[in-house]
C-alpha cells in the first residue's frame, strides 16, 4: 500500500453503526499506519469521531435525514476535489451517499452495490451475507484488498473519553465526582418498543443497586425522557436522570465514569462496549449475532424465542402471553444477579 493513502469514509447515520465503523478505521491503520482517514457523516455523529484517534478529519454533512438533495450533494462533493483523496469507502447502501465521492472525482470508490449504484461505485464488492453475517464484518471487509480474507480477529472499537469534560458536565448538573459505584442504565432504543426492556424492570434493577449503596445514572436522548422519568419515579427519584439533558459527547464522557452499564440493543450499548465498561446487553426483536456489542466480556441476554429475531419496531403478536415476550421473559432477577455478584 502507498504511504500517501488518503481515504474518505462516508459514514453511517446511526450511533451504533458509527461505533462499529471504528473497527474498519483500525483495520485500515493496521494495514497502513501512514494512511489518513477522513470521515464525512451527519453532524450528530461527530462527537463519536472526536473520540476515535484513527480519524484525522471530521466532515459534517449538511443534508437532512433521507433528503436526496441531488444538486447540493454534487456541489458539496466538488468542494472536496482538491483534497487528495485516493479512495472513498461508502458504508451506507443509498444512492445519495455515493453521489458525493463521485462528484469529488475520487478515483477508487469502494462499496457494495446497494441501490443500483453502477458507475457511482467503481470498486464494487460482493456482499455474501452468509459469510459476512455481522455489520462490523461488512464494514471491515470494505477496507481490505479485493479477495483478501477478514482478519482472524477483528479489532474492537475503543473510544477515548475526556475526564475533564466529564467533571465539567457533572458540575453543570450540580454533581460531584461519584464516591460510590455507578450503575448506568440506557433504557431507550430509537428503533422502537420491540427493542426496549420494560421501564419497570429497569426500575427493579435500579432499586437493588441503590439499596446496595450504588448511584444509578439514567442515559438517553430527549425521545427517551418519558422512560427515564418513569424509571426515576419508580425508584422514588433516587436516580440521576440525564435523559434529554446531555449532548452525545457529554453522555459518552459520563458513561466512562460508570462501573457497570445495562442497555438495550442501542447506540449507547455500542458506546458502552467501546468504553471498556462491564456491560449487560438486552436483546429483544433484534439479533445479537448481527450487531453484538464488540467487547469480549459483554454479557448478552437474549432468549432466542421461536419468533425472534423479528426485527420489528413493534411486537406483531397481540396475545397477552406472547406480546413482547422476548423482553418481558428476561426477568430483572437474572440481571441483578450480575450486580449482587460484585
Amino acid at each position: 500500500m502507498s504511504n500517501k493513502e488518503k481515504i474518505l469514509i462516508l459514514g453511517p447515520a446511526w450511533v451504533g453503526d458509527m461505533v462499529l465503523a471504528q473497527s474498519l478505521f483500525k483495520t485500515l491503520k493496521a494495514n497502513n499506519s501512514n494512511c489518513v482517514i477522513d470521515v464525512a457523516a451527519p453532524a450528530w455523529t461527530l462527537p463519536l469521531l472526536e473520540r476515535m484517534p484513527e480519524v484525522s478529519g471530521k466532515i459534517a454533512l449538511p443534508f437532512k435525514h433521507k433528503q436526496l438533495a441531488f444538486f447540493e450533494r454534487i456541489k458539496f462533493g466538488r468542494t472536496l476535489k482538491n483534497q487528495g483523496y485516493t479512495q472513498a469507502i461508502i458504508l451506507t447502501n443509498s444512492f445519495k451517499s455515493a453521489l458525493l465521492p463521485w462528484a469529488a472525482g475520487i478515483k477508487q470508490r469502494t462499496s457494495y452495490l446497494g441501490e443500483m449504484r453502477y458507475g457511482l461505485i467503481n470498486d464494487i464488492r460482493p456482499l455474501d451475507k452468509t459469510k459476512l453475517k455481522m455489520t462490523v464484518e461488512r464494514f471491515v471487509n470494505l477496507g481490505l484488498a479485493k479477495g483478501q480474507n477478514l482478519p482472524a480477529t477483528i479489532p474492537n472499537p475503543a473510544m477515548l473519553s475526556n475526564q475533564v469534560h466529564a467533571q465539567a458536565t457533572l458540575n453543570k448538573h450540580g454533581l460531584l465526582q461519584p464516591s460510590a459505584k455507578v450503575l448506568g442504565l440506557c433504557p431507550g432504543a430509537e428503533y422502537g418498543e420491540a427493542k426496549r426492556w420494560p421501564a419497570e424492570y429497569y426500575a427493579k434493577v435500579a432499586n437493588v443497586a441503590l439499596d446496595k449503596g450504588w448511584q444509578v445514572w439514567l442515559f438517553g436522548s430527549d425521545k427517551d425522557l418519558p422512560v427515564t422519568t418513569s424509571i426515576n419515579q419508580l425508584t422514588k427519584n433516587r436516580c440521576v436522570d440525564f435523559g434529554g439533558k446531555t449532548k452525545l459527547g457529554e453522555a459518552i464522557d459520563l458513561m466512562s465514569l460508570c462501573d457497570t452499564i445495562i442497555s438495550n440493543d442501542s447506540g449507547l450499548m455500542h458506546v458502552a462496549a467501546a468504553l471498556d465498561k462491564k456491560l449487560i446487553a438486552i436483546f429483544g426483536s433484534s439479533d445479537p449475532y448481527h450487531t453484538p456489542p464488540m467487547h469480549p466480556d459483554a454479557v448478552i441476554k437474549y432468549l432466542g424465542l421461536a419468533c425472534s429475531p423479528c426485527f420489528k419496531r413493534e411486537c406483531p403478536l397481540q396475545d397477552a402471553d406472547q406480546h413482547l415476550a422476548c423482553l418481558t421473559k428476561i426477568s430483572p432477577t437474572t440481571i441483578t444477579l450480575h450486580l449482587t455478584a460484585e
